[in-house]
């Protein structure tokens, strides 16, 4: 297995990642949450899993403050995807990786259901989401009306969980959804309980993993 670091300088911004390559024909692009990086749990976790199902990984870094909140998500949006697609670009042309699969945390979610997850390049791909950030309209209808095949992960003390909001992307069966009760934004489980929270982790990952596993090509 081979780690490396690399540097893609776009629009005078240099944005990173790291490249976790094993020979396999299937990558795994992976979108930080604001603060929620890839060493926490649900990261690292997801991480080790692709890995061990015989996924690359490649982690994209970017590093926005919470003020990037005051802005229409439109231009946030914009901000993520002019910063990481290029980082998509580089890595797809220099492999030729047979299957994608794109997972995000929170404001990762964002250029995954506004960017590719309305990419003809990527339908075919699969996504999952970490706490998707429901309260934004757009991301809302972007799922409900999407074709793609996604899991969801939200808890149900999430402040981005929304009952009826759950409820309608429910119906789309083109998504399936891990509510994970007694759960926050960050997935720990309250009153906070780090023997529950491991318990929830395991059985997180493992649902993750049917959805990987659900119709692919081996």
């Amino acid at each position: 297995m081979k780690v490396n670091q690399r540097k893609i300088n776009n629009n005078e911004k240099g944005v990173s990642y790291t490249h976790i390559e094993s020979g396999s024909q299937a990558v795994c692009f992976m979108f930080s949450g604001a603060g929620y990086t890839y060493e926490k749990p649900l990261l690292y976790y997801s991480t080790m899993l692709m890995l061990q199902n015989q996924y690359d990984v490649v982690h994209i870094h970017y590093t926005y403050d919470q003020d990037i909140f005051k802005h229409p998500l439109v231009d946030i949006t914009k901000v993520i995807v002019n910063d990481t697609y290029p980082v998509l670009t580089e890595v797809l042309q220099n492999n030729e990786y047979q299957e994608t699969v794109f997972l995000g945390k929170s404001l990762g979610t964002i250029p995954i259901i506004n960017g590719i997850m309305k990419s003809e390049q990527f339908m075919n791909s699969k996504t999952i989401l970490l706490t998707p950030l429901l309260k934004f309209d757009s991301i809302f209808e972007g799922l409900s009306s999407s074709k793609h095949s996604a899991h969801i992960v939200i808890g149900e003390k999430d402040h981005h969980y929304i009952p009826g909001k759950i409820q309608m992307i429910e119906n789309n069966t083109n998504i399936s959804m891990d509510k994970v009760p007694n759960a926050n934004h960050s997935l720990d489980i309250e009153p906070l309980n780090a023997s529950r929270s491991i318990t929830m982790l395991e059985g997180v990952m493992k649902r993750m993993e049917e959805f990987l596993e659900k119709d692919r090509k081996n």
